[in-house]
C-alpha cells in the first residue's frame, strides 16, 4: 500500500469511527445541497447550504467549490463527489451563463474534489497537479474502495471511472489560464497536505481557492494526511504572504473566510511542531508524546479528538524524528 493510499485510509477509518455501527459517513453525498454564492462580477462560490450552520459548531461541512466566469470560457473549480453533486454544481454555473465549461480543475486527488470529472463535456479541459494525475490514473479502483467502505455504499462512487487531468502543472509550477477578461493563476505554493495540492486565485476579486490544506475556518483544524509538518506549515506561510490583507479565500470544506483566518491554520501548527519537539527532545515515546501534546485551546473542532491525537501528532512525530536523524 503506498503512502497516499495508507493515507486515505487513516482518513476515512478515522472519520468512520463515531459512525461505524449505521456506517453513516460524516457527510452523505446523497443529501447536500449546494448552493453558490457571488464573490464578484463573474466570481462564484459553491458550498452546501447547511455549512455556515455546521461551522458554528465546528461541524464538518461538505465540499466546497466554485467557478469565474469569463468572456468566452468557464473555470470550473471541483467536480465534486459525485453525479448528483457534480450535477448541482453544473446548474449553478447555468443560472449565471450559458458558455461552455471549458476548463476544470481538481485542487487534490482526493474523490470528493474529483469523481465528478467523468461526467464532464468531453471538450472540458481539466487542469491538475501531475502528482494528481499519475495518482488518479493507477490507483482509482483501490481509492474508491476506501470510499466505499467508509461513506457508504449507493453514494454515487461505485461508477466513477478515472478521468485525469490533460493540463499538468508541475511541482513547484504556476499555470495561467485566459478566460477572456479574467487572467487565472494555477499555483502549486508546495506541499500542502496531499503533495498534489493546487490554489486557484483571481487576482481581479482577490480570491483564492485553497482546497484542502485550509479545510474550513475556525475551529477546523490541518490534516497532516501524509505527514510533511515542516512543508505543510512553510507552505500555508508562503500561501499567507502571498495574499492581500482583503483577499478572500474559499477553503476546501466551507463558506468564504478571509487572509487573517489562515493564522489560526497556522499558529496550530507552529504550536503543534513546538511541543512535539519539546517532547522528542525530552525523549518521549510517541504514545509518551500524544498524552503530551493535548492542545486543549484547539478542542473546539468537532473531529479534534480522532485528527489531533491521531493523526496530526504522530504525522508531527515522525516528520521532527526523521529531521532530528537528518541533521
Amino acid at each position: 500500500m503506498n503512502s497516499r493510499l495508507f493515507s486515505y485510509f487513516a482518513l476515512y477509518a478515522i472519520f468512520a469511527l463515531p459512525y461505524a455501527n449505521a456506517q453513516e459517513p460524516v457527510w452523505d453525498g446523497n443529501k447536500v445541497e449546494l448552493v453558490s454564492e457571488r464573490v464578484a462580477d463573474g466570481v462564484y462560490a459553491y458550498y452546501p447550504k447547511d455549512a455556515k450552520v455546521l461551522e458554528k459548531d465546528g461541524k464538518p461541512v461538505a465540499t466546497s467549490g466554485g467557478f469565474i466566469v469569463g468572456e468566452n470560457k468557464v473555470l470550473m473549480i471541483e467536480t465534486m463527489l459525485n453525479k448528483r453533486l457534480y450535477k448541482q454544481a453544473e446548474k449553478l454555473i447555468g443560472q449565471v451563463t450559458k458558455r461552455p465549461i471549458s476548463f476544470a480543475v481538481n485542487t487534490s486527488a482526493h474523490g470528493d474534489h474529483s469523481y465528478g470529472n467523468m461526467y464532464l463535456p468531453s471538450s472540458t479541459n481539466i487542469i491538475q497537479h501531475q502528482n494528481t494525475s499519475q495518482y488518479i490514473s493507477k490507483h482509482l479502483e483501490d481509492d474508491k474502495a476506501f470510499m466505499i467502505k467508509n461513506f457508504g455504499t449507493g453514494r454515487g462512487i461505485e461508477p466513477i471511472k478515472a478521468r485525469a487531468g490533460n493540463i499538468l502543472v508541475p511541482t513547484g509550477g504556476r499555470f495561467t489560464l485566459d478566460l477572456g477578461g479574467k487572467q487565472v493563476d494555477i499555483i502549486d505554493f508546495g506541499f500542502a497536505q496531499t503533495g498534489g495540492d493546487l490554489f486557484v486565485w483571481e487576482p481581479q476579486s482577490k480570491t483564492l481557492w485553497a482546497g484542502n490544506p485550509i479545510i474550513a475556518v475556525k475551529p477546523a483544524l490541518p490534516w497532516l494526511l501524509d505527514g510533511h509538518l515542516v512543508e505543510t506549515l512553510s507552505t500555508l506561510k508562503k500561501v499567507y504572504a502571498f495574499l492581500p490583507p482583503d483577499a478572500k479565500v474559499i477553503p476546501g470544506h466551507g463558506t468564504l473566510i478571509t487572509r487573517e483566518d489562515i493564522q489560526w491554520h497556522i499558529n496550530y501548527l507552529e504550536t503543534i511542531k513546538t511541543q512535539v519537539k519539546v517532547a522528542i527532545d525530552k525523549g518521549l515515546s510517541l504514545e509518551e508524546t500524544v498524552k503530551a501534546v493535548s492542545m486543549p485551546e484547539y478542542s473546539g473542532y468537532a473531529l479534534f479528538g480522532w485528527v489531533h491525537p491521531g493523526l496530526n501528532v504522530p504525522a508531527a512525530y515522525k516528520d521532527l524524528k526523521a529531521s532530528e536523524v537528518q541533521q
